[in-house]
């Protein structure tokens, strides 16, 4: 600072030295003995003034303008730059033509249309900069394959599910996958949550994070894009829309909102129902038996992918793996259920029957 406060002195020296010099030739007020002490006083005035007026004119603003591009994201400085430079563009083509107006019109034409211009295209770059990133994008994607370079905003909820990990270890998933900053600051947030149960979900989505990060066939970009929105889901939607990508999610709700605005939502409930093994009347399963049914001698079990399986006659085989035969399936609205009797018996299964009146 003390450096900064001489360079101005000095500079002001000079300045004021010069300024005291033109002006007592001009005007020749003061008589000539005087002339001297005059300029001195005016040199030392405008020292003085470049000591204490140097960190208002340039540590200050400097401040403000690195906190300001501090606070920026990236996207709005890129798009900035790149509005700026098309409209500075543009401002050179003209240049030539408007230099020819008449007067001092045609001499700062060029240098009033430089700065709108300028001014007009970087505007417009921080305006649009997620459009011209989707363009950019998909210019870059038209040199590759389909399905490498596919791009995925992935919601809080997918994250703390954590299959998502296990599909991108699979190889299923590729491409970029989109953590927008947002999303992760709702993972920490639960991550430092005084309840149990959220702060287990927010390192359990922050160890999902971690892990996909890890993998080879994917990459985890995290997002600096902000939209304005009341909440973590209308900014998602908003941030799908202008990038025009997928949202992989596990909320229903957000689901349904995404589809009714024209957004292709991936829903990993959706996928975990579409690979499920089909299973048809007559096929032998093994089952582990870990209840009593609501019916009498009735057993429940449960398949790997959470398909309830009920037994007839299997309660006597509860904490048993059991050998069944699959009799029939019914598709509910919360899922499919089984029903079964063990292997070998040749009874049916028993159905529910009308209560007399």
């Amino acid at each position: 600072m003390a450096f900064i406060r001489l360079i101005a002195a000095l500079i002001g020296f000079v300045f004021g030295f010069f300024l005291g010099a033109s002006l007592l030739q001009v005007t020749q007020v003061t008589p000539v003995s005087n002339q001297v002490l005059v300029v001195l006083l005016l040199a030392a005035a405008c020292a003085i003034l470049g000591w204490l007026g140097a960190p208002y004119v340039t540590v200050l603003p400097a401040g403000i303008i690195v906190a300001r591009i501090r606070a920026a994201q990236a996207g709005d400085l890129i798009g900035g730059a790149f509005g700026a430079a098309v409209g500075l563009i543009l401002a050179l083509f003209l240049a030539f033509p408007l230099s020819f107006l008449p007067g001092e019109v045609g001499r700062y034409a060029p240098l009033v249309t430089a700065l709108v211009l300028g001014l007009v295209g970087a505007t417009a770059g921080i305006v649009k900069r997620n459009e011209l990133g989707a363009f950019a994008q998909g210019v870059r994607g038209k040199t590759r394959v389909r399905g490498v370079d596919a791009r995925v905003l992935l919601d809080t909820s997918v994250i703390i599910d954590g299959r998502i990990a296990d599909v991108v270890r699979s190889g299923f998933v590729q491409g970029t996958l989109i953590v927008p900053r947002f999303v992760l600051a709702e993972l920490q947030y639960f991550n430092d949550s005084p309840d149990g149960s959220r702060r287990e979900r927010g390192r359990r989505g922050l160890e999902m994070l971690a892990k996909m990060q890890k993998e080879a066939t994917v990459k985890v970009e995290l997002s600096d894009d902000d939209p304005a929105g009341s909440g973590a889901d209308a900014k998602l939607v908003t941030l799908a829309r202008s990038l025009s990508v997928p949202i992989m999610t596990n909320d229903y709700g957000l689901n349904r909102v995404a589809e009714l605005q024209g957004i292709t939502v991936l829903n990993m409930n959706d996928l975990a129902k579409a690979v499920r093994p089909v299973v048809l009347p007559g096929e032998e399963i093994t089952v582990r038996v870990i209840q009593e049914g609501k019916e009498q001698a009735q057993g429940v079990g449960y398949l790997e992918d959470g398909t309830m399986v009920v037994i007839e006659n299997g309660a006597r085989h509860i904490g048993t793996e059991l050998a069944v035969t699959v009799m029939r399936v019914l598709q509910t609205v919360g899922g499919r259920m089984i029903f079964a009797q063990p292997k070998g018996e040749t009874s049916e299964a028993r159905r529910p029957r009308a209560i007399d009146r």
